[in-house]
């Protein structure tokens, strides 16, 4: 049985969020039931304790616990120069995966913005693409028809969501789709921030036959509040060679594929 909240082996409720947080910075994942044996209060304390850590945008609450919480991103001009070269060799493995005379969907974002200016120039296929920075980049590739959907400009990220750009993106079956995204956790899947992003996500991992996901280490084993799709949706993950053996073993653990420069 729990003790009570009163009880002289308490933790002050400061002391316990910062062992909340990190328990959660090395384990990936907290549970309510095994917080509450290890700092000695109820349930009821716990659960007031994570709800306070979401709000303050530090956690993400889920069923039985928590998981760590994908970042709010800067504005699109200000990401472009944040982890550049870390960026770009992810762009180069992603970019070597495109076969000549493919139909690939490149996702948005800077990321993707780097595979786009990774491309040989003496491949030919065919690029369609919800992202006009990724549309301008390619615009004079020699080999390439560039295809940007149509929709609304999402103004965070700079990509086309709504209607429209799901039914374009349903018309479409492709070969490859290099996926970029806000969250990705074991358990929880593929994540975005904003629920028209997630539809668009959904939408191109359906219509591909394999789905790549290019993340830079930050982002792994985070949630975003809007589920995309399941890991086992991917092929394969490209991401950083900095990442811990402890954050890739889940998703090796799925047999996915890692790829790491």
């Amino acid at each position: 049985m729990t003790p009570p909240d009163s009880s002289a082996t308490a933790h002050l409720p400061e002391e316990r969020r910062r062992i909340i947080l990190e328990r959660l910075a090395t384990e990936g994942r907290v549970f309510a039931a095994d917080l509450c044996g290890i700092l000695r209060v109820s349930e009821d304390t716990i659960r007031r304790d994570l709800r306070e850590l979401d709000e303050a945008g530090l956690l993400r609450r889920v069923h039985g616990g928590a998981l760590p919480r994908a970042q709010a991103p800067l504005a699109h001009k200000a990401r472009v120069e944040v982890q550049q070269s870390e960026k770009q060799a992810l762009a180069r493995i992603a970019a070597g995966l495109v076969r000549a005379d493919q139909v690939i969907f490149l996702d948005g974002g800077t990321t993707m913005l780097e595979v786009a200016r990774c491309l040989p120039r003496e491949l030919r296929g065919t690029v369609v693409t919800v992202s006009p920075p990724v549309a301008l980049a390619l615009a004079d590739h020699p080999g390439l028809e560039v295809r940007l959907v149509g929709g609304r400009v999402h103004p965070q990220s700079l990509t086309l969501v709504g209607a429209e750009t799901v039914e374009a993106l349903r018309q479409v079956r492709a070969d490859l789709f290099l996926l970029g995204v806000c969250g990705l956790h074991a358990e929880a899947g593929i994540t975005a921030l904003h629920a028209e992003e997630a539809a668009v996500k959904r939408a191109m991992i359906q219509g591909a036959a394999e789905t790549v996901a290019v993340v830079t280490a930050d982002k792994l084993g985070t949630l975003a509040p809007f589920v995309v799709a399941p890991v086992q949706s991917l092929a394969a993950l490209v991401t950083e060679s900095s990442a811990s053996e402890s954050t890739l073993a889940p998703f090796r653990k799925l047999n996915l594929r890692v790829m790491t420069p």
